[in-house]
């Protein structure tokens, strides 16, 4: 049975259950991967994974359920589940089926050139970078995991209002993690790329940012722990950007677990911060022409020069705040209920090189790296100790790696302490994305 007839067997039998308003949601998504070691296949991956949502209306309540499965059998197993899951639905948790957006921006966020790339194709490259990698310098003992995969997702959401929409994406990228040692000094570094552009990779010049990158980090020394000025690279100021994201989402404002409760019109950052969500990015991994409720997507500001200007909303939250939906229903697939979420969320960047960031810095510290982000963050107070890799800079340049350190500040603070923002935007495998950033000061304790 294919996905259009199930849909209209669905909508028939839903009707004659007492069902008004009824949406299907249907994802499916296609996975390859593999990971190599020493030029051999170590891990490899050919999956697809997808289903149904079914949500609609009984008794003034706006249930769920899903199915992996498009057959008969699954129209009454939706129905009877959605309408068992009545009880657990609280009196105030009313959604609606949207009957649509009055215009959709057209964009094609699908690759017909990624799609025709070859298994073989893409496992003899992995290969290749993992070769250069060794081959790089002769302190390259291995890599950790050196891995290539791509993902192509398909979305559809029907529903009785007669909204129809579709769309499709997919990407491919690279996570290279590189072991190095120097008599007893032993490093690693993370790589990351991604693109839809398979034919523009250099499997050479990938393993040079990799090995340079871990090559690095060898000869790092102590620094006297104090507050510093913090040069965050772009893929570190992102990933702490990310945990600190859905403090803009309208949910934790209404649950009262963000800080930006009752912010809108308020100065949160420095005048250079904006901050933008962009479901239309070309790249991105989480562009869409309309969100999981079938609303249109749109570019939206959420911080205009240092001021909160707007929330991510879905239609349930701006129903709770009086105000619309800004476009931004999401499910983290067709299992999950609809929540909000961002598309392509980043710190908007400026046209300051990262070179010109640096040579700024009197005395400083340059961070490449952040790691146990989730253990040593606190979302609702913005409170962070982390640990971090990176490099001490004096006048202007780098002079040499430091040990571990551990970083620590408040997100909302450090907001209000960018002096700089760099022209390098990148989002670090995640659709929440920043350029390098220069910060008044940051408390740096080496370990």
């Amino acid at each position: 049975m294919n996905i259009q007839e199930f849909q209209t067997k669905l909508f028939e039998a839903a009707a004659a259950s007492g069902f008004s308003d009824v949406e299907l949601y249907y994802e499916n998504k296609e996975v390859f991967g593999c990971q190599v070691f020493h030029g051999e296949i170590d891990q490899y991956e050919i999956a697809e994974d997808g289903g149904v949502s079914f949500r609609g209306k009984i008794n003034n309540k706006m249930v769920y359920a899903y199915t992996e499965k498009i057959d008969e059998a699954s129209i009454p197993f939706l129905l009877e589940s959605a309408k068992e899951n009545t009880s657990i639905m609280n009196d105030e948790d009313v959604e609606d089926i949207f009957s649509g957006s009055e215009q959709y921006v057209e964009r094609n966020f699908f690759s017909e050139e990624l799609n025709m790339v070859t298994i073989p194709e893409k496992i003899q490259f992995i290969k290749d970078v993992e070769r250069e990698i060794l081959a790089a310098d002769s302190r390259i003992t291995a890599t950790d995991y050196c891995m290539i995969k791509t993902e192509s997702v398909t979305r559809n959401l029907v529903n009785t209002k007669g909204l129809t929409l579709s769309d499709q994406m997919n990407y491919l990228y690279l996570m290279v993690e590189v072991i190095a040692k120097d008599g007893e000094d032993i490093k690693s570094a993370f790589s990351f790329q991604v693109t839809k552009n398979f034919q523009a990779l250099d499997a050479k010049e990938i393993a040079t940012k990799a090995a340079d990158e871990v090559l690095s980090q060898i000869g790092s020394r102590n620094i006297a722990s104090k507050d510093y000025p913090i040069l965050l690279r772009n893929d570190a100021a992102a990933s702490l950007f990310s945990v600190f994201s859905s403090n803009f989402s309208a949910e934790n404002t209404q649950a009262g677990i963000s800080l930006l409760k009752d912010k809108l019109g308020a100065k949160i950052a420095a005048k250079k911060i904006s901050i933008v969500d962009d479901p239309f990015l070309e790249d991105g991994l989480a562009s869409r022409t309309f969100d999981s409720e079938g609303f249109a997507s749109q570019k939206l500001t959420l911080v205009e020069s240092g001021v909160l200007s707007s929330l991510l909303h879905n239609q349930k939250t701006a129903k709770k705040d009086q105000t619309e939906t800004t476009g931004h229903a999401h499910k983290d697939s067709y299992k999950t209920a609809v929540k909000v979420g961002p598309s392509n969320l980043y710190i908007k960047p400026s046209e300051i090189s990262f070179e010109e960031l640096l040579a700024s810095m009197d005395e400083g510290v340059f961070i490449t790296n952040l790691s146990g982000l989730h253990s040593g963050t606190n979302q609702v107070s913005g409170d962070f100790s982390v640990a971090a890799n990176g490099f001490y800079v004096k006048d202007g340049k780098v002079q040499f790696p430091v040990n571990l350190m551990t970083i620590a500040g408040n997100f909302y603070q450090m907001l209000h302490d960018v002096e700089e923002i760099g022209a390098d935007l990148t989002f670090p495998l995640s659709p929440v994305g920043a350029p390098s950033v220069l910060v008044k000061s940051l408390s740096v304790t080496v370990e």
